[in-house]
């Protein structure tokens, strides 16, 4: 049995023993946990809000078990508030989830409470426990469990080469900038491309000179580039085959690439459904529009929070559409003759954009039956 935190009230630890409230019953439970790497911190309140203890566990999978029979010895588990339930909290929450356990997403308490409260993992287990019963936290954690968390692995590694690969060109360059003269004469005047090609057909045994190691050091960080490109290119077939075969309705849109439809993918989970409404989803790409009027102003701004990734993916999508897509323009050129500024008219049309894109996710076959209307409004 692992090593436990100090209870509350350590007489009510038992596992084999339901707490009971002054009329015989067991007690409705929500639990809170605050995770960690190595160990998970849960917390105990009752529906009544009653403090009813706090507990320590590994975060392995016997660990999980433990922590579920210390919640449900407490009465009738209700519903548990996680914090982390995409990084730290991914194991347990889908643990919970396969014991159909109600969970929520809980974020960390803000710098006020903190402040006010202190800070240690008993502490913000049971903020989690108590938002999850006061109804604060109502956020559905992403399931994990289909095409669109192959997808997100596999966009994961992409990003990381393109970043990897990124820092080697950036590197070349600046070697190539401080290489000794005969050689930076020979390899600055060429394009990227050429360079990289060039480099990577460089030799050298002796190294002792500066010339010759710095034709050694071109060849390895010009070879790194061809490898993480090959890299990048497998990771994109890959992901355009399981988007195409996923969400094709995605594909379809004008402006809408694999990767940005990936993205998108990725942020509405592999449970979209879990969001009641596309202002949701609007939300959590970051692009609803928040009022910023005041007197005779009355405007709104951009939302400078949510999925900055999808938000990207998003940004990305209109450029095209501004460029190609007839509709968008019109729509672009008429709030422009409104006074409209450029900010403005992109907030807009990300508005609408995540809109009907998340409904074909919701509903692949209802494209048709989207209407344009909502480019009129704020």
């Amino acid at each position: 049995m692992p090593k436990r935190a100090a209870l509350s009230n350590p007489g009510m630890f038992d596992l084999g023993v339901s707490h009971l409230d002054a009329a015989g019953v067991p007690p409705l439970v929500f639990g809170g946990v605050d995770t960690h790497a190595d160990t998970h911190t849960v917390a105990a309140v009752s529906h009544l809000g009653v403090m009813l203890g706090n507990a320590s566990f590994p975060a392995t999978a016997g660990g999980y078990r433990q922590l579920y029979c210390w919640l449900a010895a407490h009465g009738s588990l209700i519903r548990v508030g996680v914090e982390g339930t995409g990084s730290y909290g991914a194991g347990l929450a889908a643990a919970l989830t396969e014991r159909g356990v109600e969970l929520v997403e809980v974020n960390r308490p803000n710098r006020v409470i903190r402040r006010a409260r202190g800070k240690s993992d008993p502490i913000d287990a049971e903020a989690a426990a108590r938002a999850a019963l006061n109804g604060v936290a109502t956020a559905v954690p992403k399931a994990r469990t289909s095409v669109v968390e192959a997808i997100r692995v596999i966009l994961v590694a992409r990003r990381g080469a393109v970043q990897a690969r990124t820092a080697a060109i950036n590197t070349l360059h600046h070697m190539i900038i401080t290489a000794p003269r005969q050689l930076r004469d020979q390899l600055q005047p060429l394009t990227r491309r050429h360079q990289i090609a060039v480099c990577s057909g460089l030799r050298s045994t002796d190294i002792t000179s500066p010339t010759r190691a710095t034709k050694l050091a071109l060849r390895r960080l010009a070879c790194r580039i061809n490898h993480l490109t090959a890299e990048i290119s497998d990771a994109t077939k890959d992901i355009t085959a399981l988007v195409r075969g996923h969400a094709p309705q995605l594909l379809a849109e004008v402006g809408v690439g694999a990767l940005s439809a990936a993205q998108l993918l990725i942020t509405a989970g592999d449970n979209p459904d879990r969001m009641t409404s596309p202002a949701g989803f609007a939300a959590l790409c970051g692009t609803t529009p928040i009022p910023v009027s005041s007197g005779k102003t009355n405007r709104h701004r951009l939302n400078r929070g949510g999925d900055r990734q999808a938000n990207c993916a998003l940004h990305t999508i209109i450029n095209s559409r501004l460029r190609y897509h007839p509709e968008t323009q019109a729509y672009a050129a008429k709030r422009t003759a409104a006074r409209k500024t450029e900010r403005d008219i992109r907030r807009s049309l990300k508005r609408y954009l995540a809109r009907r894109l998340f409904t074909l996710i919701l509903n692949p076959n209802q494209a048709a039956e989207i209407s344009p209307r909502p480019l009129d409004r704020p």
